[in-house]
């Protein structure tokens, strides 16, 4: 039992870390939650059993916070997105306005007009009197957040499409913006270049 849980604890508790640094959504985060308790559960037997009393309270204090990560990722977190999802699909049938969600804006993938992926919205940004979007700050290139770049895209700029957003720049276009610095984003719309479109091919 001693040698299984000792493979078990180290392969979950590397599984889990990934799952919930992706952050990928409410629901893998959830389940990187539920991961990170079986790997709770394997270290607090392989102090049981090799008398580590430091690694036993350590795990017994991590599984009552994987527990609360499990609750409210799996539970609210989830709950508050199928609302969200659930809203938009009304809203699509009927004779009104879409909506989406501003909570489920960050990581939706931005799309040229041929559909090539050019990059994932990173957040936005609202102006306080009329709650207009701004613009949205896009992610683009690099690999798990190493090498990469943000530019701004004014929201007429983009145009919200099934779970993302679409815009008429080229890669090029896009690549050839401003680059932001993700801890000094632009104080205004209007402080944006205008970029050059492209009409559909």
């Amino acid at each position: 039992m001693e040698d299984i849980a000792g493979w078990i604890a180290p392969a979950a508790t590397m599984v889990a870390a990934m799952m919930t640094a992706a952050n990928l959504g409410s629901r893998i985060t959830g389940w990187g939650f539920v991961v990170f308790t079986i790997g709770s559960v394997a270290w607090t037997v392989v102090a049981i059993s090799t008398g580590q009393r430091n690694l036993l309270a350590a795990n017994i204090f991590l599984s009552g916070v994987n527990l609360i990560g499990i609750w409210r990722w799996l539970g609210r977190e989830a709950r508050l997105d199928d609302g969200a999802r659930a809203a938009r699909r009304r809203s699509r049938a009927a004779a009104v306005p879409d909506l989406f969600a501003i909570t489920a804006m960050e990581g939706q993938p931005l799309k040229g007009l041929d559909g090539a992926h050019l990059g994932s919205v990173a957040g936005a940004t609202a102006e306080v009197a009329s709650g207009r979007i701004a613009y949205l700050l896009v992610r683009i290139g690099g690999v798990a957040g190493i090498g990469e770049s943000f530019r701004a895209l004014g929201w007429d700029a983009v145009t919200p499409e099934g779970d993302g957003f679409r815009t008429a720049l080229s890669e090029p276009a896009l690549a050839a913006l401003p680059e932001v610095d993700p801890a000094c984003w632009p104080a205004a719309a209007a402080d944006l270049p205008q970029p050059k479109m492209r009409g559909p091919s």
